[in-house]
């Protein structure tokens, strides 16, 4: 096997060790079919069993019960954007967002494009986006309340979910989707692009609740229906094969290697305070999100000037550290520190940013 470096992409993301493996591993045979699972036909056997296997773990890890159908569909998270008001609005009813940055901000837009009732009840634009807002009012006749969960340019994170009474809950939870437990109930719809924490780019992974499918308008076209993806178990057409394969790995991952999203957590909650108590303690290395707000998932930070930036990333690929340079809409650094970059990667990134601290602060 060639070299591989501690990957702090935000996405397409670092992916389990053992995952990548198996791929290699079953790559050119799999299952004893002959061919590789990129070949098998979707209509196979082989493969019917890879993705029920994938929404039955999606079920079991997140206590879904019959209560949700569990869909893959295609465009990633930026089609949902625009999918869930097509499909899910009510006449005479307002749709409610909370805006906490970019992703927010384009799903607000699709359904704007729309001409929907949207009303943003709350947003931290007012502070560049930097914390979570507290202070919001869902209106009880609203169709549905939508936030992001976990924010990856600015590095902020819904620690508890907003409350919402009676109005179902809607979120993007692309970058921190399988990496904690939550109840599910208050949720009608959870949607997650793949290539963050659960699988390869190419599928969005949507939890519909069923109830929520009795909106879904005839009118509207067959793809963009939620119920064509209902109805068929995702393969109306054919469904992106790989990356549903992948994801079942991954999932198979969290259960059998990890232990569930309990386990997961509590990793996840010592990756990111050992890097935040690091940064913490610097006065060379600064943090861009307010304590908290701060996410798990992605941590953002700055140093004293551009220049130090461009050199500490250059400098972090010498070292094996990758993908350390922050979304190009707002600069600076950011570690995106997903279920499946472990402590091991943390402690090597910390130990560079020491170093490097020593050498130019």
């Amino acid at each position: 096997m060639g070299k591989r470096i501690f990957n702090f992409n935000a996405g397409p993301a670092a992916l389990p060790l053992p995952v990548l493996e198996e791929i290699q591993e079953e790559l050119l045979d799999f299952k004893g079919s002959g061919m590789s699972i990129m070949e098998v036909s979707h209509r196979s056997k082989w493969f019917d069993d890879v993705i029920n296997e994938a929404v039955e773990r999606t079920k079991r890890l997140l206590n879904l019960g019959d209560r949700y159908h569990v869909l893959f569909i295609q465009g990633g998270a930026s089609l949902q954007f625009c999918m869930i008001p097509m499909n899910l609005a009510i006449q005479g009813h307002p749709l409610d967002y909370i805006n906490t940055g970019t992703w927010s901000t384009k799903a607000i837009k699709e359904a704007k494009i729309q001409g929907k009732d949207v009303r943003v009840i709350a947003s931290s634009e007012d502070k560049n986006f930097s914390y979570i807002p507290k202070d919001y009012k869902v209106d009880g006749d609203a169709a549905y309340l939508h936030f992001t969960s976990n924010n990856t340019i600015k590095g902020t994170q819904w620690a508890e979910f907003p409350k919402s009474g009676n109005v179902p809950l809607i979120s993007d939870m692309s970058s921190d989707f399988m990496s904690r437990p939550f109840d599910v109930s208050p949720f009608g719809l959870i949607y997650a692009g793949a290539q963050k924490n659960i699988g390869p780019s190419g599928t969005a992974l949507v939890i519909v609740r069923k109830d929520m499918l009795e909106r879904v308008p005839k009118e509207l076209p067959t793809m963009l229906k939620y119920t064509t993806f209902s109805e068929d178990n995702s393969m109306f057409n054919t469904p992106s094969c790989f990356a549903i394969y992948t994801i079942n790995l991954v999932l198979k991952w969290l259960e059998d290697k990890i232990g569930g999203l309990e386990e997961m957590e509590r990793i996840n909650k010592e990756k990111a305070s050992t890097l935040y108590d690091f940064i913490d303690h610097s006065s060379f290395y600064k943090g861009t999100a307010e304590k908290d707000s701060r996410s798990l998932m992605n941590v953002t930070f700055r140093l004293p000037n551009e220049d130090l930036e461009k050199k500490f990333i250059a400098d972090a690929l010498k070292t094996d550290l990758g993908g350390l340079k922050g979304h190009r809409s707002v600069g600076g650094c950011r570690s995106s520190i997903y279920n499946a970059t472990g402590m091991d990667a943390i402690r090597a990134l910390v130990a560079f940013m020491a170093e490097f601290e020593k050498k130019a602060g």
